[in-house]
């Protein structure tokens, strides 16, 4: 699980990517990359919280209007400044990409990138695996200078690249002298959500319409961007230099979208393939207390708690289902980070006993129903 954005803006691009990886860093604590692009690629990564990494001076120094970002919780690959994303390629044109996913032939696609297409790898991470492969298959139809001449190449390259690659991929990246490129995987398995900001309502001095391409639509309405839907499964969009926007699905398989997001990966507030996170978590909340009701009628507990934060909305609808009263019976330390994402499991339980304290006043004597969220 990462998060990723992409923007196309009539103004600096970085602040708002900036905001984007504060509203995604649920998504991912480990890393953080802002990847911008005028004239030439401008990037600044680091490791730990967006916070820590970046700054009103190095913010200032990624210029461009048009720019892709990245919090990352490491699935695969390595833990150092290497893996940090985006990465980038100079060969074609000048490629960089952010991920959010994992791919399941990774040994197998290795092998075509290293030994077949004679490029060398630097990470152990899949990310660039994808970025290689994305990469060759643009190289193989020369450099046209129209979009769409352009677009009819990404086609070409990112359908390729759906037959080779196997696995969850929600993707945005930058290519120099061209644009802003998204795709998302055939089935959909991890979100990929867009909106608009049309300039001429708010900002008529600017003109034209911006666009943003993100994991979860959190931020859009404090950003000004209204939500217009999901990159499709098998979906991809090029906006290119002048704001132009081409989209085609290239591909229709099975909709197989990963249910951990709606029950604990994204935000509540968030709205993936025109679900809503909250109501989905209340509906799981209520279905748990109709199957509880079903099989053991006679077993009431005095109160019901969520262990925080992700499980609150679902334990709310279980109480209000079977008539017990909720409370925040664990006291939950929000300096403390969320501890599934945290790279090993004595790391997780050490924080957890840091993390989540009894409020005994309110358990003590008691029989308690903890609602967990997974």
């Amino acid at each position: 699980m990462c998060g990723i954005a992409g923007i196309y803006s009539h103004k600096p691009a970085a602040p708002e990517l900036y905001e984007s990886v504060v509203h995604l860093q649920h998504r991912g604590t480990d890393a953080a990359g802002i990847m911008t692009y005028d004239d030439r690629m401008h990037k600044e990564k680091g490791l730990g919280l967006a916070r820590d990494i970046f700054t009103k001076d190095n913010l200032s120094l990624l210029t461009g209007n048009i720019g892709i970002s990245h919090n990352r919780y490491p699935t695969h690959g390595g833990f150092g400044h290497g893996e940090v994303q985006p990465v980038w390629t100079s060969v074609p044109y000048g490629i960089a990409i952010a991920h959010n996913g994992q791919i399941t032939n990774y040994d197998e696609l290795v092998e075509e990138v290293t030994t077949k297409e004679k490029r060398y790898l630097n990470t152990t991470s899949d990310t660039e695996v994808i970025l290689h492969i994305f990469a060759e298959e643009l190289n193989k139809n020369g450099n046209p200078q129209n979009s769409e001449e352009f677009f009819d190449v990404l086609c070409d390259a990112v359908s390729t690249l759906f037959k080779k690659v196997r696995g969850a991929y929600s993707i945005t990246a930058l290519i120099v002298g061209k644009g802003l490129v998204v795709f998302r995987d055939p089935r959909g398995i991890r979100p990929l959500v867009r909106g608009e900001r049309v300039n001429e309502k708010r900002y008529p001095s600017r003109g034209g319409t911006d666009y943003i391409f993100a994991s979860e639509n959190t931020m859009f309405y404090s950003m000004g961007y209204e939500p217009t839907g999901n990159v499709l499964p098998g979906e991809l969009i090029y906006v290119d230099n002048d704001g132009k926007l081409f989209s085609k699905r290239l591909v229709k398989e099975v909709f197989n979208p990963c249910i951990f997001e709606y029950v604990y990966f994204s935000r509540p507030d968030a709205i993936l393939n025109d679900v809503s996170v909250y109501r989905s978590r209340l509906r799981m909340g209520q279905n748990l207390a109709e199957a509880w009701k079903n099989k053991y009628p006679d077993v009431i507990p005095d109160i019901v708690i969520p262990a925080p934060s992700t499980a609150n909305t679902s334990a709310l609808a279980f109480a209000h289902e079977i008539g017990v009263r909720y409370s925040e019976g664990l006291y939950k330390n929000h300096f403390i980070g969320r501890t599934f994402i945290m790279p090993g499991q004595e790391e997780r339980k050490r924080s957890v006993k840091h993390k989540l304290v009894p409020q005994r006043t309110e358990i003590l004597d008691k029989k308690v129903m903890i609602v967990d969220d997974s």
